[in-house]
């Protein structure tokens, strides 16, 4: 019996490995492995696919100028012309307190936009660069990542201003002290007997931006257009993304019937991106670690979402709303926020209900909200994100201590009785029936459920993943020391320490459970454990400092229950073991 429960455990062990994957798997946007959804017609995909094609010539291997982005997907209006904006086009640059951004005077479009509070993750170095900031938005050789709206003629109407039209601009440059508040206006000419004025307010402290758009008739008659907003940006992963966890990079569509929904770049490359196309409410958003960008329209507008390939390596999603007819010499203004950041839950959560999703906890978003929120609380008053970790850790451990505690106490009775089922096997070897018998009696004597030590165990592993997640996710770790030589929690430990007391509290915690007969079993016990420790010499220090806790907190409760039932603690090191069998 002892033997089929490992093999049950083992056997749950490797399907909630397998399901993980699949679960992370679909976290990333890509296909579900088991249980797939059926695969949806192009037409429900996105909305009609009237891009535009690359420049001719143009490598598939290439990042074009994100200028020459199209126009958004069944749009009445025809894409503009395709051949390269040039970039030699007038740009200014515009600084607050925490952003520094560069508009175009193609569109008054941002191409780039950097983070002043935020450093740049030196790959190399596997730290932050002190001395270079985090650029999000960005129009340079080998990125392409833009803030676009324009306007679209409807029922046959002339072309309008687009997010290619050329504009003049007005405004200040930089926020003064004492200056809360920047106004910056972008007008177009005369185009289609509409002149287009866009005009960013910026506020001290505040990554999101509001955004007037002011459509002038100037002509003889009444006009017709649609307002669209769009993020255009590469298919590349942002750099210096690890290699030993996945993180989300993609757009996205929040919408009140659907919720979030993202989709890979090769979803929408192959035209299988599923999400809602039509509504009155949510955003667009392009999103990866730790910040992102979105384009909010209030909601009780119609407007229609939509995904599309803009050209070789180049993406983009947006809405595009259709306005009431503008009366000759009348002019219709519409306001919208852009956001450009990092995705800090609670400022992400007031800008708009739904925002903070972009800090993006996958499947486990519904226990990974309460623990942020615990973690947040915890953080205000610690003031520290290490010793934040720490607590945390500390609470659920107290939070989940009857279970913890009915799990330890089967597995201190099981190692009660391990001499007797090793001495029981070994007499009864060649007698496998009888053996099964035998074992299934002890466990009856001595009341003792070979499952018992498991199924507590599995409840808490969902709770602790999501932990996982809030850690891996939180920008606010990013950057933030713990003591000593911890001095960013979010990049490993530079000198491996963590990863090395991980280690070791791993196998300590393994060599207290009782030791499987099986000799393959009690290998895997070993290998498992070590094979895992040495994925987390380049997990973030934070996750590392959170395994230990957990570690080190179960060692202590399993030695003290054990105590308490008169089963003496010891550690069952393989090699006490290779000592024991040569005496």
């Amino acid at each position: 019996m002892n033997d089929i429960r490992r093999s049950i455990l083992w056997a749950v062990f490797a399907f909630s490995l397998v399901m993980l994957w699949d679960a992370w798997q679909v976290h990333n946007g890509r296909a579900a492995t088991f249980f797939p959804k059926p695969k949806p017609a192009a037409t429900a995909a996105n909305p009609a696919t009237s891009l535009a094609t690359p420049a001719a010539g143009a490598s598939a291997a290439a990042v074009p100028a994100p200028s020459a982005a199209a126009t958004p997907a069944g749009t009445a209006q025809s894409a503009p012309a395709q051949a390269p904006i040039s970039t030699t086009g007038q740009t200014w640059e515009v600084s607050t307190d925490v952003l520094k951004l560069t508009f175009a005077s193609e569109g008054g479009n941002i191409v780039r936009a950097e983070l002043l509070k935020h450093r740049e993750l030196d790959a190399k170095k596997d730290k932050l660069d002190p001395n270079k900031n985090v650029v999000l938005l960005d129009r340079s050789t080998g990125r392409a990542y833009e803030a676009q709206s324009g306007l679209l003629g409807m029922n046959g109407q002339p072309a309008l201003p687009s997010h290619l039209a050329a504009m003049s601009f007005s405004g200040d440059k930089a926020l003064k002290d004492g200056q809360n508040e920047l106004t910056l206006k972008f007008e177009s000419q005369e185009m289609g007997g509409v002149k287009y004025v866009k005009t960013y307010t910026l506020k001290r402290g505040e990554y999101a931006m509001a955004v007037k758009h002011d459509i002038v008739n100037t002509s003889g008659s009444p006009v017709s257009a649609q307002l669209y907003m769009q993020l255009v940006r590469d298919g590349n992963k942002p750099a210096g993304e690890s290699a030993f966890y996945s993180t989300f990079t993609g757009p996205v569509v929040y919408t009140a019937e659907k919720k979030y929904e993202k989709a890979e770049f090769t979803d929408i490359e192959k035209n299988k991106a599923e999400f809602q196309t039509q509504t009155k409410a949510g955003y667009v958003a392009m999103v990866q670690h730790y910040f992102g960008s979105a384009w909010l329209l209030p909601d009780g507008i119609q407007r229609d979402n939509y995904m599309s390939k803009a050209g070789a390596n180049l993406y983009s999603v947006g809405m595009k709303a259709p306005m009431q007819a503008v009366a000759a010499g009348a002019t219709q203004s519409t306001e919208t926020r852009l956001f450009i950041g990092p995705q800090e839950e609670n400022k992400l959560e007031a800008l708009y209900p739904g925002l903070e999703l972009i800090k993006d906890y996958g499947w486990l978003t519904i226990l990974a909200k309460p623990l942020y929120w615990i973690m947040d609380k915890l953080f205000a008053y610690i003031g520290n994100w290490g010793w934040t970790i720490m607590a945390l850790v500390l609470l659920l451990k107290i939070a989940f201590y009857w279970l913890n505690a009915t799990a330890y106490r089967s597995m201190a009775k099981m190692k009660a009785i391990n001499p007797k089922i090793m001495e029981m096997r070994e007499r009864l070897k060649d007698k496998p029936q009888q053996m099964q018998q035998e074992m299934m009696r002890i466990y009856r004597e001595e009341k003792v459920n070979p499952m018992g030590g498991c199924f507590p165990i599995m409840i808490q592993i969902p709770v602790f993943i999501a932990l996982y997640w809030v850690l891996l996710s939180s920008v606010e770790v990013r950057g933030a020391p713990w003591i000593g030589w911890i001095t960013d929690l979010s990049v490993p430990d530079p000198w491996f320490i963590l990863p090395v007391v991980m280690a070791a509290t791993t196998m300590l915690q393994t060599a207290l459970n009782p030791t499987p007969p099986d000799p393959l079993q009690a290998k895997l016990m070993w290998y498992m454990p070590l094979i895992f420790s040495v994925m987390f010499f380049f997990f973030p220090a934070g996750l590392v400092l959170y395994w230990i806790t957990n570690n080190v907190l179960s060692i202590a409760q399993q030695w003290m229950i054990n105590k308490s039932m008169g089963v003496p603690p010891q550690f069952n090191l393989p090699w006490k073991k290779a000592e024991e069998k040569k005496a």
